[in-house]
Formats: C-alpha cells, structure tokens, sequence
C-alpha cells in the first residue's frame, strides 16, 4: 500500500465514526498502519534512534509539542526536518539566536499607504510561527523575551499582536533543540515554558552499528525521494482517534498518585524523594501521560491504556517537569533517577 497516494481515504478511514466494535477496529488498523508507513519512512533517513523517532511520532499524535536535548551531531535537526518531508504541513525553522526579536518569530505590523486615498493602515505579516509544523533550533540561545513569544502559540495555538489575536492553523506542531554542553551565551528554559512542553527527549550516542550505517548512507552517493505520508487533515482525524482511547478508572487513579507523589508538601511522597524534589509536577504534566499513554496503547493495538503505557512514557513526558533540590544536584541524581524512584515507590493499586 501507498499510503500517500490519497490522503483522502487516510482521512476517512481515520476519521470513521464509531458505531460498533468493527468500525473501531477498522479505524485504529488504519492507524497503525499509517504509523507504519510512517515510522518506515523516517527509517529511510533516521539511522537507529528508534525509541526517539516513537517518542515523537506519539507527542505528534497527542497533540503536543517536544523538546530534543543533545550535543551536537547527533541527528535532532535532521529528525525534524525529517519529519516536515514525510507530513504534508507548512514547514519552517526558526533559528534562534542572543539578537532574534519576538516580531522575528510571531509577526509584525507593517504602515501600507494608499496612494489613491492617501490614508494609512496597518497589516499584519505573519512571522515563521504561522506555519503548521515549525522548528525552533536551538532555543536556548535566545533570551527569555523571545523565547516566551512561543508560550502563548504553543498554548493557546494563537498569536497576539498589537491588541489582535490571530488564529494559528491546526495542526501545530513546535520541535525545539537544545545543546545541554555549551552553555556560555545561552538562557535556559524556565519552568513555565518547559511545562509547554509534552515530551522533553534525550537524544543518545548512536552505537557502533548505527554509526557504520550513517557513514555509508551519507559518504556514498545515495539520495532518498522522501513522499508525504500524511496531511493536515489525516492528522487531526488520528488526533481525535486517539482521545476514544479508554482509560479505566485504577490507571487514572495511579497517574493521580504518581503526579501527586512528586508534591514536596503532599502526603503521598516519600521521604527519599522528598529530600531530591524541590518543585513537582504540575495538572498538565498528568494530562500529557494520559494522551501520550493513550497514543502509546493505540500504536500496540490496544483500545485502553495500561500501566505499562505510563512507565514507558514517563521520563519524557515528566523529566523537565521535576524541579531538583540541591541535595540532589550534589548528588548527581538525574530526574530521570528519580522518576525511577517514583515509579517503584508508587503502588499499582491504591491503599
């Protein structure tokens, strides 16, 4: 099957309305086929990296955004770009830098003088954050005036300028970078906009196979034709495809315990993890396993999420959620050590 030949007959096969068991069926095969075809053409590319490029294709599918954090060379720019040839979105990329200005990214209103009339107006000009799937590189380097000119798109999915809201385009999708070494000259993301964020993913070394694989593809003279495997409109049907997900009432209840067991001041963390977490996580850190844990179960042919779903999920999902004290900085415990905490301290079934 081509699965970009007609993204019509994605569209309505995605978007099928659920009036028996089979139609649900039929709607989460195609799916899952889809994200096949997806995930084969990221492959064509992408060497390894297989739980990063899941990572993204899920955060993609539950409507929200991602952060990639590794050193240099390690292929985030090349995945996102990636990903802007296999889905049929406007694409843009924002390179951020000390000097860039919010009109940089969100726009600005131009003076247009009309010959005929000669009176003056005012026109909006759509900035790159207009476009439906948008890289922001680097985003570290700009300063925190520009850097929440993105809080409010990546929210409220508008933009407001000189007292006007405008709407941005759905789907919209923010892939940031960010080096985690050099950090002379950078301003780092603060809670608030780090919150934005769906998954913050670790982008590892690739390994020694991995390595040999992307020096033959990119020092021989090898070119991949790169089709579009989905569109605007087959995603938002995915999107709204993956909200049916069930969730029964026992795994809502453990992703309730395990969000309120990082509260410093709560009384479901333990003593251990209240000396490594200075600030837990917030409302939307549990909202953001519940839809990435609902993508997660619909990728493995389920229709109800499982525990499970949530453990393999919750380190990008809550690692630049958790705030550490000091003691754990000393230490050299990572979140990501402490979400492996948590999730040993946290009982499958309430007391």
């Amino acid at each position: 099957m081509t699965v970009a030949a007609d993204f019509s007959k994605i569209s309505a096969a995605l978007g099928t309305s659920f009036n028996d068991i089979d139609s649900a069926k039929r709607a989460c095969a195609s799916f899952r086929e889809v994200y096949a075809e997806l995930r084969r053409a990221v492959g064509e590319i992408i060497v390894g990296q297989e739980t990063i490029v899941e990572q993204a294709l899920i955060a993609l599918f539950a409507d929200g955004h991602i952060l990639l954090e590794g050193v240099p060379g390690l292929g985030k720019t090349l995945l996102v770009s990636t990903l802007g040839r296999v889905l049929s979105l406007p694409y843009a990329r924002i390179q951020f830098t000390p000097d860039i200005m919010p009109a940089d990214i969100t726009g600005t209103s131009i003076v247009i003088d009309d010959e005929k009339t000669g009176k003056r107006t005012f026109e909006f000009r759509p900035g790159p954050i207009f476009h439906q799937l948008v890289l922001a590189d680097e985003i570290n380097r700009a300063t925190p005036k520009s850097q929440a000119a993105l809080l409010e798109a990546m929210q409220e999915r508008s933009v407001t300028t000189a007292g006007q809201t405008h709407p941005l385009v759905r789907p919209f999708f923010v892939m940031a970078t960010q080096n985690p070494v050099e950090q002379e000259g950078t301003y780092p993301l603060p809670e608030a906009q780090l919150d934005r964020f769906l998954f913050k993913i670790v982008v590892p070394y690739t390994d020694r196979q991995e390595l040999n694989t992307i020096l033959e593809r990119t020092t021989r003279n090898r070119e991949v034709d790169l089709q579009p495997v989905l569109d605007g409109a087959s995603i938002m049907h995915a999107q709204r495809l993956a909200r049916r997900i069930v969730v029964a009432p026992q795994v809502q209840d453990y992703i309730i315990r395990l969000v309120l067991s990082t509260h410093p001041t709560g009384p479901l963390i333990s003593e251990e993890l209240k000396t490594f977490i200075r600030v837990g996580v917030s409302p939307r850190g549990a909202q953001s396993l519940i839809s990435a844990a609902k993508v997660k179960a619909l990728i493995d042919g389920r229709y109800a999420i499982a525990i499970r779903d949530v453990h393999e999920i919750a380190r990008a999902a809550l690692r630049h959620r958790i705030v550490r004290t000091f003691e754990a900085e000393a230490e050299n415990v990572t979140p990501d050590d402490i979400i492996e905490k948590l999730i040993r301290h946290v009982p499958r079934e309430a007391d």
